[in-house]
């Protein structure tokens, strides 16, 4: 199948399918949560229906046609190939990363990271006894940058164990670059702070940009390093809950493998197994065709807001399908914002605040849906923005 078969124009209808971003009122629009408005790949669907027609679903592990179709695919779209003795199948990057959390750091430790960022990093932190420890991002004009001395003074820190990397970065966009990632792995490793990189976003980077991962650093930072893989936000499966631990550090190794067998992580449920492979060896294709579809849902949002809402800036990245945007011209209370909008449009966007940082400025829209779609939440973000007072 080419990409120009793929369908980027007709959305399924989630209502009142267990959808959480579509369990919504009539007439309301989501674009918060990161889940995409596109069907997945046919060829995964295909390998799902195939494995629902043998009717039989007993235990199962994953074999080596797994771990080879999740280091081909990372040889073929990023340029680096994990071995396959470095990975562990684990059912979701978050369950993997409080598993990590519990595993690697000890009840009272700082577990650093950049804000403003992921809210559910706070929750696998705080849940587990842990202190959040940020050192946060600093908006550079157009861009964040990382604040190198304030980071390695709180890796040196004796309470800091771990830091969770978000790799390329949610909410901000951005992608790393490979010196910087080589850095941070080499601070953290400096410091024996071990290095923990989510990077479920690294497959949606725009612009030909490329993303970095962890697992692909040089030296003996390599062994202090876990990246955590997945095909759910590429291919639009988080349901399908499976992910990849990839762990070059063989001690690291099987702290981690203990850990997500203790919390009983790393079992795969009936279609994890064929559709992960499906996706890594037959997605290709659609996750071009995918990127250039947001490529044009980017520029006509980028667009539309330079046009009609100068108040609103833009902060660009060219990864995630996720815009941010900065009100600080609007209000400082990014919530207050969200809720009017919401009440008074139906767009049903992210308050920046909940990423802490500085997220009280900004606000989290999900791109990632056909372009009729992207059109009406920019007309309702432009609504709901003129009348907020």
């Amino acid at each position: 199948m080419t990409a120009t078969n793929y369908d980027f124009v007709n959305a399924p209808d989630r209502r009142h399918t267990d959808s959480v971003k579509w369990d919504v009122k009539d007439g309301e629009l989501p674009m918060w949560i990161a889940d995409m408005d596109f069907k997945t790949a046919p060829e995964i669907i295909k390998a799902m229906q195939k494995k629902i027609a043998l009717g039989a679903f007993g235990y199962e592990w994953p074999q080596t046609d797994y771990f080879n179709a999740v280091a081909d695919w990372y040889e073929k779209e990023h340029g680096f190939r994990p071995e396959n003795e470095w990975m562990i199948f684990t059912t979701g990057v978050v369950p993997a990363i409080s598993s990590i959390v519990r595993r690697v750091s000890h009840i009272g430790d700082n577990v650093l990271v950049q804000e403003p960022v992921y809210n559910i990093f706070f929750n696998s932190i705080e849940n587990n006894g842990r202190h959040v420890l940020s050192s946060d991002l600093i908006l550079d004009g157009q861009t964040y940058q990382i604040n190198w001395q304030d980071l390695e003074e709180k890796l040196a820190l004796p309470l800091t164990t771990l830091m969770i990397f978000c790799n390329p970065h949610n909410p901000v966009g951005k992608v790393w670059t490979k010196a910087e990632v080589q850095k941070m792995a080499e601070l953290c490793a400096k410091h024996h702070v071990v290095l923990l990189s989510d990077e479920i976003h690294g497959d949606i980077v725009r612009n030909d940009q490329g993303y970095t991962s962890a697992f692909s650093v040089n030296g003996a930072a390599q062994e202090n390093v876990i990246s955590l893989v997945s095909p759910s936000k590429t291919f639009n499966v988080a349901a399908l809950h499976a992910a990849t631990a990839i762990v070059p550090g063989e001690n690291l190794r099987n702290m981690v493998n203990r850990g997500l067998n203790s919390d009983e992580v790393a079992e795969p449920n009936l279609l994890a197994i064929p559709a992960t492979i499906a996706a890594y060896e037959h997605g290709h294709e659609w996750l071009h065709a995918l990127i250039e579809q947001l490529e044009e849902n980017f520029a006509y949002a980028e667009r539309f807001i330079k046009d009609n809402l100068p108040q609103v800036k833009v902060i660009t990245g060219d990864a995630t399908y996720l815009m941010w945007l900065d009100v600080e011209q609007v209000t400082d209370d990014s919530q207050k914002l969200a809720d009017f909008i919401r009440k008074e449009t139906g767009l049903i966007i992210s308050a920046g605040s909940v990423y802490r940082g500085n997220g009280h400025d900004f606000l989290r829209i999900n791109l990632a849906c056909p372009m009729t779609m992207v059109k009406d939440g920019m007309e309702r973000l432009n609504k709901g923005i003129e009348y907020f007072k």
